[in-house]
């Protein structure tokens, strides 16, 4: 562990982004203690069919600010509305003094290629920050930061222009139940929208124990199916006896605006993580995670 903790700052474009995709990381860093921050650009007012609007969104901040404290993480619901985001001058600053307040050693965001209008332009907003969050003459009312932090992508399915390219992978099989805890707080959306969205709100149970039962065959797949993809990451993390026997593994590749996530800061960011699974094993990684 560092000599001071760790600043995780996750941005999403809506309040669950952050715990879908990067829960496993985010509790990580809490159980270490290390800083964590989870952000949503957008009010998620527009995430439901039947309840959209204002009321929606203290609903969903709710959920967000309970999803937060099962971990003891920070978080922050910007104002702006679901569905309506782009990046304009105005938010790219406000995106340049949300990061220089937080002051992380890593920042985790969407790619910018994406179904979804507001997870493109929340990708776009923290790329056109990350330099600028170095040089005082821009927002000088916020202090400027040294040197620019990691930043790395939160995965996806899309595969033009070029598909998801991972460089660290992290067991989250002793945490998936955390990470489904942080969801099951979301009601509004994994038991309502989503699945009417999906067609498939007749599945959902009502009893609420029953219900996150029936979460975790909606949100463990996509974990297996990372841990699959990545397996060869996760062997050169956690050595080969640990590496295979993953079932569960969240994912992120870099962004070269960010940052360099060369060894010395995979170690620094990800490598307690790893070691902690390695020293209760006994078993070293082949090699260093490149």
């Amino acid at each position: 562990m560092s000599q001071s903790p760790l600043r995780l700052l996750i941005i999403g474009a809506h309040p669950d982004d952050c715990e879908y995709h990067a829960g496993g990381l985010a509790t990580y860093y809490r159980r270490f203690g290390h800083v964590v921050k989870m952000v949503s650009v957008t009010n998620g007012q527009a995430g439901h069919h039947e309840h959209p609007g204002p009321m929606l969104a203290a609903r969903r901040s709710r959920e967000f600010a309970a999803a937060c404290a099962i971990i003891g993480a920070e978080y922050e619901i910007g104002s702006q509305p679901d569905g309506h985001l782009l990046p304009t001058l105005e938010n790219r600053l406000w995106m340049i003094r949300l990061i220089r307040q937080f002051r992380p050693d890593l920042v985790l965001t969407h790619r910018p290629n994406d179904y979804h209008p507001d997870h493109r332009y929340t990708s776009q907003l923290v790329q056109d920050a990350a330099y600028l969050v170095t040089v005082p003459a821009i927002a000088p009312e916020v202090p400027h930061l040294p040197r620019n932090p990691v930043i790395c992508y939160l995965p996806d399915e899309f595969q033009k222009p070029y598909p998801f390219r991972a460089e660290v992978a992290i067991d989250v099989g002793p945490v998936v139940e955390t990470i489904l805890d942080m969801l099951h707080c979301h009601v509004s959306q994994f038991y309502e929208w989503l699945p009417y969205n999906t067609g498939r709100l007749a599945e959902v149970p009502n009893h609420a124990g029953a219900r996150r039962q029936w979460l975790a065959t909606q949100i463990l797949p996509r974990l297996q199916g990372q841990a699959q993809r990545f397996r060869e990451l996760l062997i050169c993390a956690y050595g080969p006896t640990h590496g295979v026997r993953v079932e569960y593994a969240e994912v992120f590749e870099p962004c070269e605006y960010g940052a360099p996530l060369d060894a010395a800061a995979k170690q620094k960011l990800f490598g307690f993580i790893w070691e902690s699974s390695k020293s209760c094993s006994g078993e070293k990684a082949l090699t260093s995670p490149e």
